[in-house]
């Protein structure tokens, strides 16, 4: 059984005319509620994080400043991350279905989850926004799995186009979370080069492929799958998370590859097949960026069936 995470509280981040706005969501948002009606999908409520699970990843001083922030009437919270007064309480809720699909599935009432929550996450570092990023959503996620349901080993597969700085900061030291990293080289943050593979415990669990506009969507796709395949056998995940973005899309405005909305379904299999092998099957993906709506919505639906899939 897979769990679907999406509800229409993440239409109340106002970003304005942001690419990461609610728009972006919608036409996924209605496509994955047809999808429901799947044997083997289905849909469930939660609540938002509470404040001892947030603060495994971020400081109280953190949190409390984005409340008064958005308490406030919001604004630019960061260079590029822009927040309304309803945006904290959203972006909790974006952590708790992370959280509540987290538990589902390492207890073993669901084999997969999928949050379509915003805003994403995987720019947020302990102490800051950033690239349209509040908390992190996954970094959480984790952080609950190891230190609350007793898991060991943890493994974040993140293919948004753009390096999740945020999470491999958090998990650089870590030694228990790998973080692998698949993106397009010298782009935004310009970081995540090949040689940055971790530090102390965490040296080694750190794995970043980034890839060079023009690259070929069979060649994207073989780079993919031998690092899933490289950093699972180093780090043998018994949960893994998908940092789920979709704007390597040919078609994304922001920061295409040239995949094809069906690559999406090809970098699903080959992620839950290594799920089958080291974590069984226990797999919870998350929504981060794609901002061509129609785009969005039809890589979800090849995703989502693939999750959904027995």
């Amino acid at each position: 059984m897979t769990i679907l995470y999406s509800d229409p509280v993440f239409l109340k981040h106002d970003t304005g005319d942001l690419p990461e706005n609610a728009a972006r969501i919608l036409p996924a948002m209605r496509r994955a509620s047809q999808l429901a009606m799947h044997a083997h999908l289905r849909q469930r409520s939660w609540t938002e994080v509470s404040d001892a699970v947030l603060e495994r990843v971020h400081s109280q001083q953190y949190i409390r400043f984005v409340k008064e922030f958005c308490e406030q009437g919001g604004g630019h919270i960061a260079e590029d991350t822009v927040v309304c007064p309803d945006s904290y309480g959203v972006a909790r809720m974006a952590v708790g279905a992370v959280c509540d699909a987290v538990e589902q599935v390492v207890q073993g009432k669901a084999e997969r989850a999928f949050c379509l929550v915003r805003p994403p996450g995987h720019h947020a570092a302990p102490e800051s926004a950033l690239g349209f990023c509040l908390f992190n959503n996954v970094a959480v996620g984790a952080r609950l799995a190891i230190e609350e349901l007793g898991l060991e080993r943890v493994l974040i597969v993140d293919w948004d186009v753009h390096h999740g700085d945020g999470t491999q900061e958090i998990f650089w030291e870590d030694g228990q979370v790998g973080f692998l990293s698949i993106h397009r080289s010298s782009f935004y943050q310009n970081t995540g080069t090949a040689a940055e593979t971790g530090a102390g415990k965490g040296l080694g669990t750190t794995l970043n492929v980034p890839v060079e506009s023009g690259t070929s969507r069979e060649h994207y796709c073989e780079l993919f799958t031998a690092a899933v395949e490289q950093l699972a056998a180093h780090i043998r995940p018994q949960l893994v998370l998908i940092s789920a973005g979709f704007d390597a899309h040919k078609d994304d405005p922001i920061g295409s590859l040239g995949l094809e909305s069906e690559d999406y379904a090809r970098l699903t299999r080959v992620v839950l097949q290594m799920a089958d092998v080291h974590a069984n099957g226990r797999v919870v993906s998350v929504l981060e960026g794609g901002y061509n709506p129609g785009a969005l919505a039809d890589s979800i639906e090849h995703h989502l069936l693939e999750m959904a899939s027995t």
